[in-house]
């Protein structure tokens, strides 16, 4: 692998991983903007199955994820 192909495969992961930074703010933007009384589900990993789930929580551990993703752009 030269050099170029690195730098690309590296500048194709930062645009992956920005991309989905953008979708996680959204998600800790949609989750703080929700009411007090609003239902949150969340679905289950390889599934089409969603379970009710606390908004706090869920709410706290996007934001969490967000601060993870940030880290990792960093990092590059």
């Amino acid at each position: 692998m030269s050099s170029g192909d690195n730098s690309e495969g590296q500048c194709a992961l930062k645009e992956e991983l920005n991309r989905k930074i953008k979708e996680q703010k959204v998600v800790v933007d949609e989750l703080s903007n929700l009411k007090k009384n609003r239902k949150v589900y969340i679905q289950q990993r390889n599934s089409n199955i969603f379970f009710l789930a606390d908004r706090s929580q869920t709410l706290g551990s996007s934001k969490k994820e967000l601060d993870n993703m940030k880290k990792e752009l960093l990092d590059m």
